[in-house]
């Protein structure tokens, strides 16, 4: 049985180690090891206990089964996938503004970041018995509305009373700053997340119309579902956008790291030909699936170049281990136009790095495990659903207003020129 959660954020004194724990095992919590404040570069390091050698598994590949402690290069990182386990942006901003901390080192937003983080790794202040932040039930559709006036409290710096914080989550995606919070929808846990202050346009709804589109390219993505939120004067309906949970099925916990982790752990360059080698290393070996998620991941990387989704960071990307220890390619997420006309991608395209030309992701094709035919085809796939955005956003409800400004950037020669070039050699 799962240990009472009686973790009192307001009670706790601050310690250099805290406990590790699995919970890919519904119900059934599994102590991996310490991890530790490391003051010399604030990190955070990890040491697998006994049991863990004996039963466990490698949470990623640079700290593999064995007694020594891994402590991290780089400063402000934990140890491998717990560097994954860590609240994004706005969870530590929830943080700081809810909780307050006596100290806010890393391994203070480790542990705040609560039960229901990205993947199955959680952290507990108790050695011997995880003890989670008591939260209650998720809140509900209904309680839409109260969650978009918390955000909004939160981001105006204003107090948000004791009974309402349970609302508020701060450790469930990767990467990320903007305002979110969970929900729960027919049984299964999704994340929603809101506009916020100096949005250009509505947001939320050009996310959910360009994760539909991404699907019309042959793209596994994350289930959205657009939610209507209150009328502004002049400016139509607001919206929030709902994400399901890709690392949650039926109530249980699925371990999931970052390509962040994943290559770093390989030591890789992070890029999406070296990516794409992890899956070919590490990835399902059964049937086709390896060489189908290479492909996919090649979709992607062409699609993000043609909507101007140059947030494509290492973190939007992530991996889920299967029973056996291969990668799976997760479903896409967090995909739309950044709207910043930059020309480069955050992750490496191919030999010209970073810039964003279809030219360049040809490059290195062959590393997806891609003839040059067979990725010139794809590639011609992806620009004939990429020609469609306007359309396709005008009929999920974007305004003219709105329409107009993504078209400031999807329709600058740089984009409409390359995506002309391959119209003219279809």
């Amino acid at each position: 049985m799962m240990a009472e959660p009686d973790f009192d954020p307001s009670s706790y004194v601050p310690k250099d180690d805290l406990s590790l724990w699995w919970l890919g095992n519904s119900g059934h919590p599994i102590r991996v090891g310490q991890i530790s404040l490391v003051r010399a570069n604030r990190s955070v390091s990890l040491r697998y206990d006994h049991t863990w050698l004996r039963s466990g598994f490698a949470l990623s590949e640079d700290v593999p089964l064995t007694g020594q402690t891994f402590i991290p290069a780089e400063k402000d990182t934990a140890a491998g996938a717990v560097n994954d386990a860590r609240p994004d942006r706005w969870g530590e901003r929830v943080i700081r503004f809810l909780y307050k901390p006596a100290r806010l080192s890393l391994l203070e937003y480790l542990l705040f970041a609560g039960d229901e983080r990205f993947g199955a790794l959680s952290v507990s202040a108790n050695p011997a018995h995880y003890q989670p932040k008591a939260t209650g039930p998720l809140p509900v559709l209904d309680d839409v509305p109260a969650l978009h006036r918390l955000v909004q409290q939160v981001i105006a710096g204003e107090p948000v009373a004791a009974e309402h914080r349970r609302l508020l989550s701060p450790g469930a995606t990767l990467g990320g700053a903007r305002p979110k919070a969970l929900l729960q929808i027919d049984g299964s846990a999704w994340m929603v997340k809101f506009t916020e202050p100096g949005d250009l346009v509505d947001t939320p709804l050009m996310e959910h119309a360009t994760m539909k589109l991404a699907a019309q390219a042959g793209i596994r993505v994350a289930q959205t579902r657009l939610l209507p939120l209150t009328s502004r004067a002049g400016q139509g309906t607001t919206h929030a956008i709902a994400v399901k949970r890709f690392d949650r099925v039926q109530g249980s916990r699925v371990h999931a790291i970052s390509a962040d982790v994943a290559l770093r752990a390989a030591g890789e360059h992070i890029s999406y030909p070296a990516l794409s080698q992890v899956l070919r290393r590490r990835g399902i070996a059964h049937g086709h699936t390896r060489q189908q998620h290479m492909h996919e991941l090649f979709r992607r990387m062409v699609f993000n170049i043609l909507v101007d989704n140059t947030d494509d960071h290492e973190k939007n990307h992530a991996l889920l281990m299967t029973d056996s220890q291969e990668y799976a390619l997760a479903p896409a997420f967090d995909v739309l136009p950044a709207l910043q006309s930059l020309g480069y991608q955050q992750m490496q395209v191919g030999a010209a790095m970073a810039d964003a030309t279809l030219d360049n992701a040809l490059s290195q094709a062959s590393l997806f495990g891609l003839s040059c035919q067979l990725a010139c085809d794809l590639v011609r796939e992806v620009v004939k659903v990429a020609d469609r955005w306007r359309e396709h956003f005008r009929e999920a409800g974007m305004t003219q207003r709105d329409l107009d400004r993504v078209a400031d950037h999807l329709e600058r020669p740089f984009l409409a020129q390359q995506r002309n070039d391959w119209r003219q050699a279809d």
